[in-house]
């Protein structure tokens, strides 16, 4: 059995702007895959917290979903946050700072 995992607002909205943005450039089977990719990597991270690579912020991770999304998340002793969502184009400066923000 994992931890639990609990999704934030902002881990909510970016994953909403991921669909919105497969919905208008590429076609429903993009959709499902990413849907699916994104249900198994959670199921991993509940039951193996620890197993995508740590930031330079502590007990923070990141997850690579796709070649294009990485989902970063906190782990904490009685659970895991899901933070957001990555576009990996987008400039990693800013990805740090947000997190960090």
């Amino acid at each position: 059995m994992g931890k639990e995992v609990r999704w934030t607002n902002e881990a909510l909205t970016t994953f909403e702007l991921v669909i919105d943005y497969l919905n208008n450039k590429w076609t429903d089977n993009e959709i499902e895959n990413f849907i699916f990719a994104t249900n198994k990597c959670v199921i991993f991270i509940a039951q193996n917290p620890r197993l995508f690579r740590e930031t330079n912020i502590k007990n923070v991770h990141e997850a690579l979903i796709t070649s294009h999304n990485l989902l970063i998340y906190k782990v904490y002793p009685t659970h895991i946050d899901l933070i957001t969502f990555w576009d990996t184009r987008q400039n990693p400066i800013k990805k740090i700072i947000k997190k960090d923000g």
